[in-house]
């Protein structure tokens, strides 16, 4: 069934490509000094065009080019080369992400937690981490913002933010790319995008992606593919430009996933007493997940509509108003046995309508920007946990559906004070609103009415409506120095927040009775759900500097961490037997951190001194480390245990170094180039466990691509992970860590997933 669905996709593709060819112009030839000018980045990171010199800010920025140079496949290959971040799919997902910017994010996909990192796409804000690992087509550049974000933009984000902007249309001529991928594990992408002129203020535009490939390894279960990838996404858009200062845009994309969902792999046996021994296998891409009840599906479109209007050379509106929408369906085997213990199918839904509008302003001496943000959405999770091996039957099942309205007035003016210094000021205010319906049933029968099951209800744990409210003023201040054109010295200081809610799979008939009054009241319930929002202070010194053959951005920063919202869950044993039959959730906001840090990004060229004939050498490095202490740690119990935690996902060190070198050759341009990231040891949670935990390691990537002379034709050769590294992303943990007794179910899960093993691709790009 899928060749024939990898057949009708490729027809449909090059169908596509063939009928845009006969519209479509031959590009120009490359004008002289073009290459020199493809350095300057030109980021909105400020909502103005600047160059990555003059922003005050730690902004890291990726070209389309430079990505397709090193043969990323989607947004988490920038990890790789960002210092102190961290980008994951998600336990079991190809397309949910897990995102981390100076040890702060937030790795559970359950609606009721926000992202610590805000991911944006042209200007919308994703309001959930489903469907947010976004693959890499049609991209004009990728900027990742580190710190707090708030009084530019969008959504307030207390680690950072991801901006992902795709290519506006060309309102001269036709245009048209057409890219094919071929590569290891039976890797076929094609890729095709173009625009067509309709008159002199009108264009259309569209892009299509299908990206499959075989699994890394096989489910031994069932037989199928593990770590496969089946993804077709698909974006339209049209733009109208009536006056020179008048523009509009509509832009509709889709994104359909169908891959396989990933199977983990055991890092122990099954437990004494299970029903069958199963051993640790050899290979960490193979599994014996056996949980088969709905197969993986992921969904996600959304709609923007943008308007720009430029009064006159000082001020600019704009408005962009967004509807989106994504669903999901995944069998998440935690086990990762064929018997049904601790088997979880799970379904996701969010909607979310956002509403932005800026007025911008630019002088000779003062810029910037005054908004406002709205944001509606629903965000649904639906998911049953059988226990079939506890009691034949035996399920736990949670319903969780959380109301989020927002809106939020905010502010950001840059004044020169003189010809060198400039003194930044900013402010947001936010009104928080989330109502929460957590239901949580106990199903004897087997799975529930949401999955095809006949498990019928004998027991309400958690029948809880909850509406809480936050507001909150976050201030930036920021004084930048630039004694010359090669220097920015700057001092910025932020205040980022996060929002509250509700656990989403606690249990309300688990409150404890806080006042030891002898009767549990609705106060005691809500306070035992609620969790409060975070905050942070970060204090951030930075110094760019561009002059000649080399350039840095060198930033130094320090931030005060309060009310961490830690979630995770606990089994319970609820018969006293000595195994635990459900689990509850606990959420608390654990205490306070500190995380102190320095950024060193630079970049050196060295062709000048060494080659001539138009060879050219350059040398670019990246290098994050990262301290980071918890002060306070209160954990379920009530006790502090600071002096046992440490920031997850976030390693204290992570460098990556490039070398590229450029040639003439065969009347076009030879790029090669070639890149070792390193990252530090890392722990999953918070409370280390070196049998989950990933030591530090290497990767090591490299490039060959051919450019013809016109820009027509390129060719490329990508190998990533050359020396076959092994390495763990994320993973589940429910043993005792000491004893490695299990802690729900009785099989004892642990279990990881691994980053990609070693690709190689060949690419063929043409132009017009």
């Amino acid at each position: 069934m899928k060749s024939n669905q990898k057949l009708t996709r490729s027809a449909l593709l090059l169908s596509t490509i063939a009928s845009t060819m006969l519209i479509a112009a031959p590009v120009h030839a490359q004008q002289a000094g073009d290459t020199a000018s493809q350095d300057v980045i030109t980021v909105t990171a400020r909502r103005r065009e600047e160059s990555l010199q003059d922003v005050p800010l730690a902004v890291t920025a990726y070209s389309g080019e430079q990505l397709e140079a090193m043969g990323a496949v989607d947004i988490l290959a920038v990890a790789e080369t960002t210092p102190n971040v961290t980008l994951e799919a998600s336990r079991g997902t190809n397309s949910t992400l897990t995102a981390f910017i100076r040890g702060v994010g937030q790795q559970d996909p359950v609606a009721g937690f926000e992202a610590g990192v805000g991911i944006y796409v042209d200007d919308v804000y994703l309001n959930r981490p489903q469907a947010a690992v976004l693959d890499i087509y049609d991209v004009e550049r990728i900027e990742v913002l580190r710190g707090p974000q708030g009084t530019l933009y969008g959504r307030n984000t207390i680690g950072g933010a991801i901006k992902y902007v795709t290519r506006r249309l060309d309102p001269d001529a036709p245009s048209l790319t057409a890219r094919v991928n071929v590569g290891s594990y039976g890797q076929l992408d094609e890729i095709v995008s173009g625009s067509l002129p309709m008159g002199d203020t009108f264009r259309m535009g569209a892009a299509v992606a299908n990206l499959q490939r075989d699994g890394f390894g096989t489910n031994l279960t069932n037989g199928d593919e593990n770590y496969n990838k089946d993804v077709l996404g698909y974006r339209v858009s049209a733009e109208w430009e009536p006056t020179p200062d008048l523009f509009f845009r509509l832009a509709y994309d889709n994104v359909e996933d169908t891959s396989n969902a990933r199977g983990g792999h055991r890092l122990i046996p099954s437990a004494p007493g299970y029903p069958a021994h199963y051993g640790v296998l050899d290979n960490v891409f193979d599994t014996r997940a056996g949980l088969d009840v709905v197969a993986q599906s992921v969904e996600s479109d959304g709609l923007a509509l943008t308007a720009e209007w430029n009064i006159n050379e000082n001020w600019t509106i704009r408005n962009i108003l967004s509807q989106r929408q994504d669903d999901s369906t995944t069998p998440i085997d935690f086990d990762n046995l064929p018997e049904g213990d601790l088997d979880v199918p799970a379904i996701y839904t969010n909607e979310q309508t956002s509403e932005e509008f800026q007025v911008l302003y630019e002088g000779d001496r003062l810029a910037g920007v005054i908004g406002y943000y709205s944001l509606d959405a629903n965000a649904t999770t639906v998911f049953d946990v059988l226990l079939d091996t506890v009691l034949t039957g035996l399920n736990a099942q949670t319903f969780g559906d959380v109301d989020t309205s927002t809106w939020s007035v905010f502010a950001n003016f840059t004044y020169d004070l003189t010809d060198t210094v400039s003194l930044t000021l900013g402010g947001r205010y936010t009104e928080d609103e989330r109502t929460s319906r957590v239901l949580r049933r106990t199903y004897l029968g087997g799975f529930s009415e949401y999955f095809g099951g006949a498990g019928f209800p004998i027991a309400t744990t958690s029948d809880f409506l909850g509406t809480n409210s936050w507001d909150d003023f976050s201030p930036t201040v920021s004084v930048a120095w630039q004694p010359s054109s090669s220097n920015n010295f700057y001092f910025t200081y932020t205040q980022g927040f996060k929002g509250g809610g509700f656990d989403p799979r606690a249990q309300t008939t688990g409150t404890p009775d806080f006042d030891l009054s002898g009767t549990v009241t609705a106060d005691e319930v809500f306070e035992f759900m609620a969790f409060d929002p975070e905050t942070v202070d970060s204090f951030e010194l930075g110094w760019k500097y561009q002059g000649g053959s080399y350039s840095h951005a060198v930033a130094l920063f320090h931030m005060d961490y309060t009310d961490i919202q830690v979630p995770g869950s606990v089994g319970i044993d609820t018969d006293a037997d000595g195994i635990n039959d459900t689990f509850t959730g606990v959420t608390t906001n654990a205490g306070a951190a500190t995380i102190t840090g320095i950024e060193y990004e630079g970049n050196v060229d060295l062709g000048s001194d060494v080659f001539t004939g138009g060879d050219s050498l350059n040398f670019a490095w990246a290098l994050g480390i990262l301290d980071g202490n918890y002060g306070e740690f209160i954990n379920a119990f009530g006790v502090d245990i600071s002096n046992d935690v440490v920031i997850q996902n976030t390693p204290e060190a992570t460098l990556s170094a490039t070398l590229g070198y450029m040639a003439p050759f065969a009347g076009g341009d030879l790029n090669a180039s070639a890149t070792v990231s390193y990252r530090g040891d890392s722990s999953q949670f918070e409370i280390p466990f070196p049998a989950l935990d990933q030591e530090a390691y290497a990767l090591w990537n490299a490039s060959v691509v051919w450019d013809s002379e016109n820009g027509a034709w390129q060719l490329g050769l990508h190998g990533r992970n050359l020396t076959d590294e092994q390495y763990r992303v994320s993973g589940y943990d429910f043993v005792n860590n000491s004893t490695y007794a299990p802690e729900l179910g009785t099989s004892g899960t642990l279990v990881g997933y691994y980053g990609n093993p070693r690709t190689i691709t060949a690419t063929l790009a043409y132009r017009y």
